[in-house]
């Protein structure tokens, strides 16, 4: 009887933590499927250049990002001196830190084929701690910017400007450029002059995976003559969705960054637009 018994209670007690672990992993679950801005097990992370805002101050664009729910900026050269002194860029990028945001990134930072200048640029971005420099370098520099690339351990990202940029004008260029180097020589891929060069955006992100450091969200439409021009993001021609399906099929896992170009207006209200039209998308 005292066996029976033991080999009961014994079963029970098992039957009890089987059904505490099936508890435990229906709790884990849950907890996944509420995350926000999640596939696989990566966030979406949403942030601002500050390009689009180039002509509010530091302070104002820190309200703005506050209003705006985003933590993430990449500065333009009007919010921190690249062309400066590095502990005035020190000081800049801080400004923004201090308020709880996190900087990822400079505007677009021009690299020539001159030693003294690359220098400058790169004690400027590792002064103000940037994780990603945003660039343009020369195609003559690329072997100089990759000596210092290696010296400072600081990533670089190749942003393209369409068909008027006869050095990057899309990823392809890009791409081409930066491959033979340091794999922290990678891409900033610009989807709205990705597209106007004729390249698809949603297969550049499948294609430069491997070193794709950051991406430039807009959206493009047509307007009565034929021309491209800036609009919010969900009101133009492009294949916005088909440009996040991309980003989670490869999980890409650093910022997609707003690039609010549409000229007159209300900038901030435009970003409002376009950051809720991609936030549900991106959940």
């Amino acid at each position: 009887m005292i066996a029976n018994a033991r080999r009961g209670e014994n079963a029970i007690f098992m039957t009890r933590r089987e059904c505490l672990k099936q508890l435990g992993a229906l709790a884990a679950l849950g907890a996944a499927g509420c995350q926000t801005h999640v596939y696989g097990n990566r966030p979406i992370k949403l942030g601002v250049a500050s390009f689009s805002l180039d002509r509010l101050t530091p302070d104002q664009v820190i309200a703005a990002l506050k209003e705006l729910d985003i933590q993430y900026v990449s500065l333009f050269k009007t919010h921190c001196p690249w062309g400066g002194t590095a502990e005035q860029c020190r000081a800049a990028a801080q400004k923004f830190r201090d308020a709880g945001l996190t900087v990822t990134g400079s505007g677009v930072i021009e690299l020539p084929n001159n030693e003294a200048a690359l220098r400058k640029a790169f004690d400027n971005a590792k002064a103000a701690e940037l994780p990603t420099m945003i660039c343009k370098p020369a195609p003559a520099a690329l072997p100089l910017v990759d000596k210092f690339v290696k010296e400072y351990d600081l990533r670089l990202a190749i942003h393209n400007h369409g068909p008027e940029d006869k050095t990057y004008p899309g990823p392809a260029e890009a791409w081409k450029a930066a491959a033979p180097f340091d794999e922290r020589i990678g891409l900033c891929i610009d989807v709205g002059h990705c597209f106007r060069a004729g390249q698809d955006p949603a297969a550049a992100i499948r294609s430069y995976r491997e070193r794709l450091y950051d991406i430039h969200m807009k959206d493009l439409k047509l307007d009565a003559n034929g021309k491209e021009i800036p609009a919010e993001v969900g009101k133009g021609t492009m294949d916005i969705k088909g440009i996040l399906a991309a980003l989670k099929e490869i999980r890409y896992d650093r910022i997609v960054a707003f690039e609010y170009e549409k000229r007159g207006g209300d900038h901030v209200e435009g970003l409002r637009e376009s950051i809720a039209y991609v936030r549900p998308l991106a959940a």
